[in-house]
């Protein structure tokens, strides 16, 4: 792994967390491109919170409203263009986060998927467990297929009931690998370096 497109099945499910566990495994760069909201204390300051000696780049854009990026954009006369994202330069492995999920608009007709495929990453899909998150996954997984988007991990974000785990696995590829990351109740470098320790074990 070189670089890698963390999204999700939907808001609220871990990305961040999941980010900064595997930019602490990988010893990697990281990189968000669209800040919405919350820029007192954004996933890049998180990141650098909660990992140990992590270069992160700076956002391509930083938006005020806590909202979809295409509303916040919208709210300051911004239209954001898929040309001003550039992969940023480093010798170092990239861990780049998206904006809540697949089909999260950027502008009335970008997605997220569009940013992927224009950056030509493999994904890392998060999943979180609550009642519809099969339907979510499977959806997720299909717009993946369906742009021709490498699903390299699919990540587990705490505990699954395994007939969850088992109906989700078979919509899957052989080669996307699955990982379990456990739930973490205190956010900080040691609870992070712990969870990626966790998967050095299990040879991700």
């Amino acid at each position: 792994m070189n670089q890698l497109f963390i999204t999700g099945i939907g808001t609220e499910v871990g990305k961040t967390i999941c980010s900064a566990v595997l930019t602490q495994y990988f010893k990697a760069d990281y990189w968000k491109p669209v800040q919405s909201g919350d820029l007192d204390h954004t996933d890049t300051y998180k990141i650098e919170s909660w990992t140990e000696n992590t270069v992160c780049h700076p956002e391509t854009y930083r938006l005020q409203l806590a909202a979809s990026p295409h509303q916040s954009a919208r709210e300051e006369n911004i239209k954001i263009s898929l040309d001003q994202f550039q992969l940023p330069k480093t010798d170092n492995k990239l861990i780049v986060e998206g904006a809540g999920g697949l089909m999260a608009p950027l502008s009335d007709d970008i997605f997220m998927t569009d940013l992927i495929e224009k950056l030509n990453l493999p994904v890392a899909l998060v999943v979180r467990n609550y009642l519809g998150c099969i339907n979510h996954t499977l959806l997720s997984i299909m717009a993946l297929k369906q742009r021709k988007l490498k699903l390299e991990y699919l990540i587990l974000n705490g505990p699954f009931p395994p007939d969850t785990e088992r109906v989700i696995s078979t919509f899957i590829k052989k080669e996307t690998r699955i990982i379990h990351i456990p739930e973490i109740d205190q956010l900080t470098k040691d609870s992070i370096k712990a969870a990626a320790e966790q998967l050095t074990k299990t040879n991700l």
